[in-house]
């Protein structure tokens, strides 16, 4: 008896400590299962969901008439959201830390190479029902990405970079499920054709480091964009 006891108390404890562990990194295999039994939603479903969180009141005044700048500072692993609406006014609405890393400074070249890009990029979509919660995809590779590539000959780019909820990252940028929830309702309030993300290794906007990277030869050109594009923002810290 004392046997079974024991056993029983191990497979409880050993329950205890496996399910958070299965909840966050096996999301993959289990969330696909749980979407077919509670059926898929849209966006339209996230949204209203999160009215019921009270994000209306949190976030007001977005629309389709404003602009969001999403800039992504690898560094510091901080995702700063800025708003610019069409009469001019502009700020910092929140700023949320990366609930993880992968790679080191410098942009993706390659699939596998674990890197968070680095550039100017567009949302292509929201994805109500990713296996880490909530989601929306970055355009990696854009054209400068496929062009730098074709310059050094390069093929298999990598894909599906998404910003994302969860801890979980070979390239993404996760934020946790709480603030995805929140980005996710301010970029759907906006319209993803009204976002743009920037990803920086660094603070670029008060501050010039030499980054080098040994691969290629076109660093140089891919931080003087995004430079340019930050000070044409005007964005403070």
């Amino acid at each position: 008896m004392n046997k079974i006891k024991k056993l029983l108390i191990t497979l409880i404890l050993l329950s205890v400590i496996s399910l958070p562990t299965l909840y966050y990194f096996g999301r993959p295999l289990w969330r696909p299962v749980y979407l077919k039994i509670v059926g898929k939603k849209t966006v339209s479903d996230i949204i209203s969901s999160l009215d019921k969180k009270g994000l209306s009141e949190k976030f007001t005044n977005l629309n389709n008439s404003a602009k969001l700048i999403l800039y992504a500072i690898k560094d510091k692993k901080t995702l700063e959201i800025w708003t610019f609406m069409k009469n001019g006014d502009k700020r910092k609405l929140c700023e949320y830390p990366f609930t993880n890393f992968s790679g080191k400074l410098g942009p993706k070249l390659k699939q596998g190479d674990r890197q968070i890009p680095e550039g100017i990029y567009k949302l292509d979509y929201l994805n109500p029902n990713s296996s880490f919660h909530l989601s929306m995809k970055v355009n990696y590779p854009n054209e400068f990405d496929k062009m730098m590539a074709k310059f050094d000959q390069r093929e298999k780019l990598g894909y599906d970079i998404f910003i994302h909820g969860g801890t979980a990252t070979i390239g993404c940028i996760p934020i946790g499920d709480d603030k995805i929830e929140e980005l996710f309702y301010i970029v759907a309030k906006v319209g993803i054709e009204n976002v743009e993300v920037i990803i920086s290794p660094y603070d670029m906007r008060n501050d010039f480091k030499k980054v080098e990277i040994d691969e290629i030869a076109w660093e140089d050109k891919l931080y003087s964009k995004i430079r340019k594009k930050l000070s044409a923002l005007s964005l403070k810290k």
